[in-house]
């Protein structure tokens, strides 16, 4: 007599490859139009489903899970970052929690060193004087950027996607300062010759490119807050590709608008999807629309994991990748 298959729901379109082993091994509710579940869709599929599969945008708060069946047991986040799940509730009923760290490392740093060079270098500006027919030829001192190459970057949350970056970096001739929770181990310190701050006050006056890339947890909310990036030097350039709510992003934005600090590239914004006006109208800031891990290999290998982090906890094993913590 075959096992009754788990009853799986799937709260956003995933690749077709992943859609299509997950029927085979699940009996699986997909979301064919890839429309965000409503709030009461969510209920509804916490109330039925063995497991749930949510990504950034589901947020599967304490009311949500209060509606869940006794046969939820898993909830495998399709994604790295879990803030959108109320953790302390999921403990509390006994729910395992997986993510899908590590496939996404190299694509975030990737698009953090092309935010870095699109801001540093006016690329995105220089492409709307193109795009509207502004440009009337070349000119000496016309657009000037500045050269990112042996400038000192500072790195908030030297995990994964923080190595990742420094790596980066020191192709550019880059000095690597860091602050993080923990200090990492002195192999990776002297292989990234990085230099570790324990105060982020220190060093944020000090550098003259800043990356967020810790995820949002209550200790991260507003850590760049207006007094913190009043540390920054006037010339000094801000990339996000983490989450918005580790920056005060009002507060940003005057500086911004003041010129108070150069520019700031930002894949990812304290309200998203609504992005501040005032951000849209300058020309120091390079937007994009949380495409930090959007490429075709990054979504397929997210989908694999969330395949094994759900047939391990079916086979009856401790999934791969249990959320226990944060890492910043």
């Amino acid at each position: 007599m075959p096992t009754k298959k788990p009853r799986v729901v799937v709260t956003r379109k995933l690749p077709d490859a992943i859609e299509t082993r997950m029927m085979e091994l699940f009996d699986v509710q997909l979301n064919l139009d890839d429309q965000p579940m409503t709030k009461a869709q969510l209920i509804e599929a916490v109330a039925n489903a063995d497991v749930l599969v949510p990504t950034v945008t589901d947020r599967i708060d304490a009311a949500i899970l209060a509606q869940a069946g006794e046969r939820l047991r898993l909830i495998a986040n399709y994604g790295t970052g879990v803030d959108h799940i109320d953790l302390a509730t999921v403990r509390q009923r006994g729910i395992t929690v997986t993510n899908t760290p590590d496939v996404l490392t190299e694509d975030t740093a990737d698009m953090t060193m092309a935010l870095f060079l699109a801001v540093s270098r006016r690329i995105a500006e220089g492409e709307r004087v193109m795009r509207t027919g502004g440009w009337t030829g070349w000119a000496p001192t016309w657009m000037l950027g500045h050269r990112i190459n042996g400038k000192r970057l500072g790195i908030i949350g030297m995990g994964r996607i923080g190595r990742a970056l420094a790596r980066r970096a020191r192709g550019f001739n880059m000095a690597i300062h860091y602050h993080n929770r923990k200090r990492v181990h002195e192999d990776v310190e002297n292989e990234l010759e990085a230099t570790y701050w324990e105060s982020l006050d220190q060093m944020l006056a000090r550098v003259d490119l800043v990356s967020v890339n810790c995820p949002h947890t209550p200790a991260t909310y507003h850590l760049l807050s207006a007094r913190r990036l009043q540390l920054l030097q006037p010339h000094c350039i801000i990339v996000n590709t983490a989450r918005g709510e580790v920056i005060d992003e009002n507060a940003l934005t005057r500086m911004l608008e003041a010129g108070d600090i150069a520019g700031a590239g930002l894949d990812v914004f304290e309200h998203e999807p609504a992005v501040n006006p005032k951000l849209l109208a300058l020309d120091n800031t390079v937007l994009l629309p949380h495409l930090g891990s959007a490429t075709v290999e990054g979504r397929i290998d997210m989908g694999e994991k969330v395949l094994i982090n759900i047939k391990t906890f079916v086979d009856g094993h401790k999934p791969p990748d249990r959320v226990l913590g944060d890492t910043f």
